[in-house]
């Protein structure tokens, strides 16, 4: 077992995906009770570039558990590239970023506009006839759960 942050993060970039899947849920449980992760907060910024989806829905989601950490606006910088993953190449990915938009909202208020306004203006049409009304669901989730804050 791995005790060490640093060791535990390079695991997320493991070429087998339940090892990676297994870090990223200690690193969540984790970026819940400590600010710990937050310090990697610039890698998991890179990792929103990855041509890996895996990797790019890692990054998105810690970083979404590293909003209340986030005394230092790094979210607040990527906020454009993260939002832009509302619509990414693989649905799973942006299904994922759109659930995760609740979490950075209820941490960073001053957020909350513009992505209300990228939730609103997604476009969708990328995604299989049978993956639109998912992701659909997803927006719509998303903003009745962001307006209830």
């Amino acid at each position: 077992m791995v005790d060490n942050i640093s060791q535990r993060f390079e695991l997320l970039f493991d070429k087998n995906n339940n090892i990676a899947y297994k870090t990223l849920q200690i690193l969540q449980k984790e970026s819940e009770e400590t600010n710990s992760v937050y310090f990697y907060m610039d890698r998991l910024s890179d990792m929103l570039e990855s041509y890996n989806s895996y990797i790019r829905t890692r990054g998105l989601t810690l970083i979404a558990y590293n909003a209340k950490w986030d005394s230092d606006y790094k979210i607040d910088e990527i906020i454009d590239k993260y939002l832009k993953h509302i619509a990414d190449s693989s649905s799973i990915t942006a299904r994922k970023c759109i659930i995760l938009l609740p979490i950075i909202t209820k941490s960073k208020p001053e957020l909350r506009e513009c992505i209300i306004s990228a939730l609103e203006k997604a476009d969708i049409s990328n995604y299989t006839d049978s993956m639109q009304p998912l992701v659909y669901r997803d927006i719509q989730n998303s903003l009745v759960e962001i307006h209830r804050q």
